[in-house]
């Protein structure tokens, strides 16, 4: 007799879980946290231009340079390949034990639990930057490419990439053309010249860009009175953002920035580069052409948006090269990983940075409850108050708690808490939380 589907659909046990996976994905919790502190401290939007708050100069400009030399999309790029990946070794697992279909509604469950996930981390835990929104709409599309050949895949990530690089082209070109029609129309307009319908449109339509990407200082102090009030006045503040960051980022961003590194990451793990099984001059191969090319994009980048004194148009401008920036950066980061992983140095970080990614749903959420508890007002109400550079003191201690917290918990359980309660809502039964139990 042919056992039951729900019997053959189980969760991934401690022992068959790939450590190199693991490390990687808790390196790249941590690297999501380094560039979401800015999102959580500093009122939008400058989280991506440090000339709005926080400070654009000594420390605090370092900082900005750092993570977005190092950082910015990078991490996300490695925790969305990962989410690939994981997918495929979630169907293929099962698959391979002979659950059929059944493989379909195990994902199906999980991505949609993410996206319910992702409301409540928005609304009710105060996070507009979260991802499991993302995660679990991309995620719907992924089941029917699971069985392409890597080739395939890594060409459908890249014309995704390619299709939000030509979105940028186009969004930097109309920027650039209304800017240069408004500072015309201004010009006649101080001469005394009467204004055309289509100057006057310029004027106001550039007006519109500056108040959404340079606020006035009196409205980031309202920005910043707003987030020191009680829980439910912020809730309310947060909710409109929450709702259009979530009805316009699918389809503008999402597919191009996150389902085109899913795809990737399926692709990379069924070429085998995410198990530390390849030889070390192949990563050492990915670590040189990555860092090669990713980070002289990114230090184009850098060096534009400064030089045009963070002006809106030299955010835009280099919006055009962000995507490969951030592929090859990624992909030197995981390369770099995968040697750690293989040479075995440092074996108690490893396996502290794997018991972060083990718990990576746990983690995230504490990053927010944590950031909310510090910088709102129903806490310390520290919204707007620190420096830049001043908020990644924050994030240390996160992290060194963290590492020290999540091996303490998985000494004693087989799972984080909410990955705990996550797979019991996926596979419809209780997984064995400790050794003891069985």
């Amino acid at each position: 007799m042919n056992q039951p589907a729900s019997e053959l659909l189980i969760p991934l046990s401690k022992k068959n879980r790939i450590e190199s996976i693991d490390v990687l994905r808790g390196i790249a919790l941590f690297g999501i946290l380094l560039m979401n502190i800015a999102g959580f401290g500093l009122p939008s939007p400058s989280y991506g231009d440090p000339s709005i708050a926080g400070g654009s100069t000594g420390l605090n400009l370092y900082a900005w340079i750092t993570t977005n030399l190092f950082f910015e999309g990078t991490m996300r790029a490695i925790f969305s390949m990962l989410f690939g990946a994981g997918f495929i070794i979630l169907t293929s697992r099962n698959e391979d034990r002979g659950a059929g279909l059944e493989v379909a509604d195990v994902h199906y469950r999980r991505v949609i639990w993410l996206v319910l996930f992702g409301l409540i981390h928005a609304y009710l835990l105060l996070w507009t930057g979260e991802i499991l929104f993302s995660y679990g709409l991309m995620g719907l599309f992924l089941f029917p490419f699971r069985k392409l050949a890597p080739k395939v895949l890594l060409t459908a990530g890249m014309v995704l990439m390619l299709i939000g690089t030509a979105w940028e082209v186009v969004e930097h070109s109309s920027m650039k053309k209304t800017h240069d029609m408004a500072l015309l129309a201004q010009a006649d307009k101080k001469a005394g010249k009467e204004l055309s319908k289509e100057n006057k449109k310029a004027l106001e339509d550039w007006d519109g860009i500056v108040k959404k990407k340079k606020p006035t200082q009196e409205i980031i102090n309202e920005r910043i009175d707003d987030m020191h009030k009680g829980y439910f006045s912020i809730v309310k503040t947060l909710a409109p953002i929450n709702y259009d960051d979530q009805t316009m980022y699918p389809y503008r961003y999402d597919v191009w920035d996150v389902l085109s590194m899913m795809f990737i990451g399926m692709a990379l793990f069924k070429l085998g580069f995410f198990d530390a099984s390849k030889s070390y001059s192949t990563y050492s191969m990915m670590v040189v052409i990555g860092y090669t090319i990713g980070l002289a994009i990114n230090i184009y980048e850098i060096k534009t948006i400064i030089n045009q004194d963070f002006s809106i148009l030299s955010f835009s401008q280099t919006n055009m090269t962000y995507y490969f920036g951030r592929i090859f950066t990624a992909m030197g980061h995981v390369g770099l990983v995968m040697i750690f992983c293989k040479s075995g140095i440092l074996k108690f970080l490893s396996s502290s940075l794997a018991a972060v990614g083990k718990m990576a749903l746990t983690n995230y959420i504490m990053h927010s409850i944590i950031c909310a508890i510090i910088f709102l007002g129903f806490g310390f109400s520290l919204f707007g108050e620190l420096q830049r550079y001043e908020l990644y003191y924050v994030v240390f201690a996160i992290w060194i708690a963290q590492l020290i917290l999540s091996p303490l918990w998985l000494k004693r359980y087989n799972y984080g808490p909410l990955e705990w309660g996550w797979r019991y809502l996926i596979y419809k039964q209780w997984p064995t939380l400790r050794d003891e139990e069985v």
